[in-house]
């Protein structure tokens, strides 16, 4: 049987703010958990006016203290933005408040614009497999001769997936014998070359005998197909403003995205929508089988850029419905 499992990027909504994100975050992942959800992601980004989860660990800490079962985690931390060993202490930390419930995602990419990149890193030296491997280590059990050791962190063994867009991290994953995470919900170009690596070049390790593939789809449900894509016009709005160098808080929904934009941006409003699972339960039920059976992954980790945080948690309720009754062993 497939999984689902959520990933969330604690919107801060127009008219609202990062405190009431967090908040939202924390009640749908106590939301997901009840429904029987493997696991609850937040992602790193920074210097965006629209998204709460910048302090992931912190924002991991609170929802994983909101919540009682439901595997909690980053998805993911921006590697390059941090010392390896700072990374461990953090969820060496959180893994020993919430012992076998906490993940640890990393990606390569920035999660920012180059500007900010740089005031978080100082220097922007490409490195990120030896961060991975430094990474591993303070988490492990500690070897003869070690002088550094990250305390909390070190015996936590806290699992590591590697998280990527492109061939660049399942080859890494791969290479490492990790799990591997593709985020298909907003850069599905390589997804399919990707997972064929992945699978072909998987090389078993201590933490993993064999693959393991976690895909991010994009999902809005609701009762009908008219009414999901009506809430799905903040995503689509989001993603145009983003595009085009203007992000900021999450939209309401309009009844008619097109006449907000001349018709050169217009593409890309259709762009997020052709890579999304957008309607009524019978239509994300079918886009969810379709999805899985293209991929078969593991899990199917499903985002949704909702305004309401009561839409939101009813897309979480009938996405739940339709992977039960759409998910099959692949």
């Amino acid at each position: 049987m497939t999984r689902l499992s959520v990933l969330d990027l604690s919107p801060i909504r127009r008219g609202s703010d990062a405190g009431q994100a967090l908040r939202d975050s924390r009640d749908l992942a106590a939301h997901a958990e009840r429904l029987g959800y493997e696991r609850f992601w937040l992602a790193e980004h920074h210097n965006m006016t629209g998204v709460a989860s910048a302090a992931t660990a912190v924002a991991v800490g609170y929802v994983a203290e909101g919540t009682t079962s439901i595997r909690v985690g980053a998805g993911g931390i921006m590697l390059p933005n941090h010392a390896p060993l700072v990374i461990a202490e953090q969820f060496g930390t959180l893994a020993s408040l919430y012992p076998g419930r906490i993940d640890l995602g990393i990606g390569r990419a920035p999660g920012t614009d180059q500007d900010t990149a740089h005031a978080l890193r100082r220097t922007l030296v490409d490195d990120f497999p030896q961060s991975v491997l430094e990474l591993i280590a303070y988490l492990g059990d500690p070897q003869p001769g070690q002088r550094v050791h990250a305390v909390p962190g070190e015996g936590t063994k806290v699992p590591v997936y590697v998280l990527g867009s492109s061939t660049y991290g399942a080859q890494l994953a791969a290479a490492l014998g990790l799990p591997y995470a593709f985020a298909s919900h907003f850069a599905p170009q390589d997804l399919d070359v990707a997972l064929r690596l992945y699978r072909e070049r998987f090389q078993p390790s201590e933490a993993l005998a064999a693959p393991y593939v976690i895909v991010g789809l994009s999902v809005v449900a609701a009762p009908t197909d008219e009414e999901a894509l009506h809430l799905f016009t903040s995503a689509q709005q989001a993603f145009v403003n983003l595009r085009t160098g203007h992000p900021g808080p999450l939209p309401p929904p309009v009844e008619d995205v097109a006449t907000l934009y001349p018709a050169q941006v217009h593409p890309l409003l259709d762009e997020v929508l052709a890579r999304s699972v957008v309607g009524s339960p019978e239509t994300v039920a079918a886009g969810l089988a379709s999805f899985a059976g293209r991929t078969a992954a593991d899990e199917v980790i499903v985002a949704s850029q909702l305004f309401d945080q009561d839409h939101r948690l009813r897309s979480l309720d009938i996405t739940a419905a339709a992977g039960t009754r759409a998910l099959v062993t692949t």
